[in-house]
């Protein structure tokens, strides 16, 4: 999974993430977004662009936000 949107997203769902990502990687997931990993080609534009810095590469993510991991993985049934 080449990143990972994390608790700072939750309840502001800022769509200029959404808005970047040049394969459409990034779901509207009720509370949250969520970036689809089979889909998402790594490349980082999603990233700046996050305005409550809550996108993370895979092994970036902060020690207390790893549960994010697996919740994006059980959303996409992965």
């Amino acid at each position: 999974m080449p990143h990972v949107i994390v608790s700072p997203c939750i309840g502001v769902k800022d769509n200029a993430c959404t808005e970047v990502c040049p394969v459409e990687c990034i779901y509207d997931a009720g509370d949250q977004f969520l970036i689809h990993p089979d889909e998402c080609i790594d490349c980082g534009a999603c990233v700046p662009a996050c305005p409550v810095s809550a996108i993370y590469p895979e092994e970036d993510v902060p020690g207390g936000e790893t549960e994010f991991i697996v919740k994006n993985r059980v959303y996409f049934g992965l």
